[in-house]
């Protein structure tokens, strides 16, 4: 039995793939995987994962943290950024999205694990799930 229903968003196939394919051998369901922030909006009105897997710089007029504030914003979902850039200017921004994690890359596939536990957890009780 699938853990939850996640979608990626990241613009480099080959990590996203990566991801995708750890995240399968975690019992996690990948609902799709966009490559812009635009894209991951609409997919994520389509499909309503569970939570969300950003990246922070990705291709297109947005970023990732402004297609997070958009997707928590209109649909509640929750979101984790990985991303390799851990400047502080980043962090600040991140923090105004209400986010569940942020992970920097490379990570360990159990780091993955947890920080999804963790934010799905959270996501439960706020939602009274629990």
């Amino acid at each position: 039995m699938s853990k939850a229903r996640i979608m990626i968003v990241e613009d480099e196939w080959i990590i996203a793939n990566d991801i995708k394919n750890s995240l399968a051998d975690m019992d996690y369901r990948v609902t799709s995987i966009a490559g812009t922030a635009e894209e991951a909006i609409n997919q994520a009105e389509e499909n309503m994962p569970d939570l969300v897997l950003m990246d922070i710089m990705l291709q297109g007029s947005m970023n990732g943290i402004e297609a997070a504030r958009e997707i928590r914003g209109r649909f509640g979902i929750p979101v984790i950024y990985l991303t390799a850039y851990d400047n502080q200017y980043l962090v600040n921004q991140a923090k105004t999205t209400d986010n569940y994690g942020y992970l920097l890359k490379p990570f360990k596939d159990k780091e993955l694990d947890i920080a999804i536990d963790m934010a799905l957890h959270r996501d439960r009780l706020e939602k009274g799930r629990i």
